[in-house]
């Protein structure tokens, strides 16, 4: 008995955590959290405040989503390009130089996306602005961002 109650003493205190992340910034449109997540109010999607950090490839970037826990959640996914083009802004030159709010960190330039296209991966270019379709084992979709539905 004592030990199921450890485990939901546990299960509050670590789910309650997540659920009262703070707000660390906000510019009007994104909403920055302690808890590593940024909200675009405009499209209620949380995003990942930073990419995974190193070159990957489909397959894993596949393993890489389905593993992801940011935040505390569970059900993050791979954004649509029209999601990823919906963060990409030329008025604004973020974190390395990349046209996305600086609320979110791209340690590459091309995110890749959920769709393929003939067998190869889809992603944006942060710096231009361009759709990529590059053969999945190439290096121009090069880093994955967790992305979310709502709050």
């Amino acid at each position: 008995m004592k030990k199921v109650i450890a485990v939901l003493i546990m299960v509050l205190v670590v789910y309650g955590e997540f659920a009262l992340a703070g707000e660390k910034a906000s510019d009007g449109r994104f909403i920055a959290y302690d808890n590593g997540t940024v909200l675009d109010t405009r499209t209620n999607l949380m995003w990942a405040a930073q990419d995974n950090g190193a070159w990957i490839n489909w397959m894993d970037a596949i393993r890489y989503i389905n593993n992801y826990r940011g935040g505390g959640y569970t059900n993050w996914r791979l954004p649509t390009q029209n999601e990823l083009m919906g963060l990409y802004d030329t008025a604004v030159k973020g974190k390395n130089g990349y046209h996305l709010t600086s609320f979110i960190e791209l340690t590459g330039c091309c995110p890749v996306a959920s769709q393929t296209d003939m067998g190869g991966a889809v992603c944006v270019n942060f710096t231009d602005g361009a759709w990529i379709f590059s053969h999945a084992s190439q290096g121009e979709c090069n880093r994955v961002l967790p992305v979310r539905s709502g709050k």
